[in-house]
């Protein structure tokens, strides 16, 4: 093992951090907001399952917190460990975020523990609610603020580089470079998606056992009228994400699109692989596409990969990545879509069986799609670390201990996550909601 390379041992850690990380981290930005909604629509209509929703997401949001802090913590070390000259030159410029991010999760954590143990202690029921905003507004912030230390790398901004040190720093500048609108809305918007399209799938899964009560039902109708606008809101950043790529990293698009002269009316190719001469085959190519997607206009330009030195290229693997990105994000949308016209489907049934699979499936598909973009923002920004400034090579250890820190952090990896799905389904298989709602007496509660 310490005869790898260092620099691939090194991405590969890191790699399998963000990873594990990235998920425990969407669904601990999304799942506050949707037991807000929960339970703000207990308390606007008096259904008393709604409030029940909230109650029962807010325990297992606990667990994935756990592990998220976990993992986060791990990110943070191995910056330092893994990556010191990149600390040692960019530090200054993202301490600033890294201190604002540490200081959110205090917030979310001080607040998400009185939330906890506060039901049914305060007079007015919306104060509680009101107790969950900072969590929800805490741990949005926590991504915000993390997401602009990515774009910083992405578009280095507001300091001066002299003989390898940076100087005339101005951390603000470095936050809001030109990749935070678009990096900050995608991570919020898909987070959102992702946690109401797990939240989804536990209720369709509970109907397909056959568990028709009213609450069951109310829940998959809230968490996929949800899924569906959040949706739609990250394939709109998604698209604005496309017109950032062209203007400010056109080597990445091009890459993804497998676009090597610059044109106009440039098509869109999907999917299709690669032969050893350079030529695209059995790939769908949409005429005029991509310069749509580059500027809303087919006579747009788009640069193509020929314009960049050969060393400077992303590797072109990143276009399988693009477009299974972009499936995955057309089938989340489409098929909650076809739960809200149900109805209006052939068959008797109101909820069909092959309905209820789909909907199981989004939450996994929303994962996959979220570590799709995450793969494809990193890997498609090689072989910089910090874009123009710092190559990944330049920035990484060159310590021979790297190999057995991937092996522990593996391990402990494996051990976390077996332990959250291992205690989450005992947590609610201990305490079945259907149970739970004829000990708290709510079985005559009317759908509203």
């Amino acid at each position: 093992m310490s005869s790898l390379d260092p620099v691939l041992l090194s991405r590969m850690l890191t790699g399998i951090t963000l990873f594990v990380h990235i998920v425990f981290a969407s669904i601990g930005v999304g799942v506050p907001l949707m037991i807000a909604l929960a339970e703000w629509r207990g308390l606007r209509t008096g259904d008393p399952h709604y409030t029940l929703l909230a109650r029962r997401w807010a325990r297992g949001f606990v667990i994935t917190v756990a592990v998220g802090v976990v993992t986060g913590t791990s990110i943070g070390l191995q910056l330092s460990l893994l990556w010191p000259t990149f600390m040692r030159v960019a530090g200054q410029a993202i301490a600033l975020p890294l201190f604002l991010e540490t200081f959110a999760f205090f917030i979310e954590a001080i607040f998400l523990g009185i939330y906890l143990y506060t039901w049914d202690r305060f007079k007015s029921k919306y104060f509680h609610l009101m107790l969950l905003i900072p969590v929800a507004i805490a741990s949005s912030a926590s991504a915000v603020f993390i997401t602009t230390v990515n774009s910083f790398m992405n578009q280095p901004q507001g300091f001066t580089l002299k003989n390898g040190v940076m100087t005339d720093i101005h951390p603000i500048q470095a936050m809001l470079n030109p990749a935070t609108p678009t990096k900050v809305s995608h991570v919020l918007a898909s987070s959102y998606t992702l946690s109401a399209g797990v939240l989804m799938g536990l209720a369709a899964y509970s109907m397909l056992r056959g568990r028709n009560h009213p609450y069951f039902k109310k829940a998959l109708k809230l968490t996929a009228t949800c899924t569906i606008v959040f949706a739609i809101s990250t394939v709109m950043i998604g698209d604005a994400s496309g017109k950032f790529l062209a203007k400010y990293q056109p080597e990445k698009l091009a890459a993804a699109e497998w676009h090597f002269d610059t044109m106009t009316h440039a098509p869109f190719v999907y999917g299709g692989y690669m032969d050893k001469n350079g030529e695209i085959k059995y790939a769908l190519k949409v005429p005029y596409a991509l310069s749509v997607l580059a500027g809303n206009l087919p006579s747009t330009e788009v640069k193509g990969l020929n314009d960049y030195p050969v060393d400077q290229r992303p590797p072109l693997s990143i276009h399988y990545m693009f477009d299974l990105k972009i499936t995955t994000g057309v089938l989340i949308l489409v098929i909650p879509l076809l739960y809200l016209i149900r109805k209006r489907l052939p068959g008797r049934k109101p909820y069909p069986r092959w309905l209820l699979l789909a909907l199981i499936l989004v939450g996994p598909m929303a994962m996959v799609a979220i570590e799709l973009g995450w793969m494809f923002a990193e890997v498609g920004r090689q072989p910089w670390i910090l874009r123009g400034y710092m190559k990944v090579s330049e920035a990484a250890t060159t310590s021979t201990s790297v190999g057995w820190m991937l092996v522990l952090f593996i391990i402990l990896y494996l051990v976390l996550c077996f332990s959250a799905i291992k205690v989450l389904s005992k947590l609610f298989r201990n305490k079945d909601a259907v149970e739970e709602i004829r000990q708290l007496g709510l079985e005559g509660a009317e759908g509203k």
